[in-house]
């Protein structure tokens, strides 16, 4: 009979930790994403390389996003510099350079005071096609017929 009291008070603390664990990893701002990789597809030479990447706080306190850098100088975001209320949503840009031919598979890294994740990276890719050379118009719709 002991046995089962200590061993029923032991797990009655453990849950009591736990739980004040769990709401310690809570507390404070947190940082959610609709999406975590864009993908451009097919998109041509020069064209807009403009993507939105939109957040929630989603935690207690105020977010705050102190940087975010791409991994190459053809990717450059640009970020809010305000604290996002709890509950609010807010829009970081990146701006890929469409001017380089091939594929595309970049990252930008985001560092805030999100308790769930300060170092959050986020990611984009695709394929820049080159323009048609030729200039001379391009038959969509099969082998030509002959009459």
């Amino acid at each position: 009979m002991m046995k089962n009291t200590i061993f029923l008070c032991a797990l009655f603390l453990m849950g009591m930790v736990t739980t004040a664990m769990a709401q310690q990893v809570q507390d404070g701002p947190q940082i959610t994403f609709e999406k975590e990789v864009h993908d451009y597809g097919k998109i041509k030479q020069g064209a807009n390389g403009v993507v939105e990447f939109t957040f929630t706080n989603t935690g207690n306190a105020p977010l705050i996003l102190s940087n975010a850098k791409g991994s190459c100088m053809c990717t450059v975001p640009s970020w809010p510099k305000e604290p996002i209320a709890p509950g609010k949503s807010a829009t970081l840009k990146v701006k890929y350079d469409t001017k380089r031919v091939g594929a595309i598979n970049k990252s930008v890294t985001i560092t805030s005071n999100a308790v769930n994740e300060p170092t959050k990276v986020i990611r984009i890719k695709g394929y820049v096609e080159a323009p048609d050379e030729s200039g001379a118009p391009v038959n969509k719709t099969g082998p030509a017929v002959r009459m």
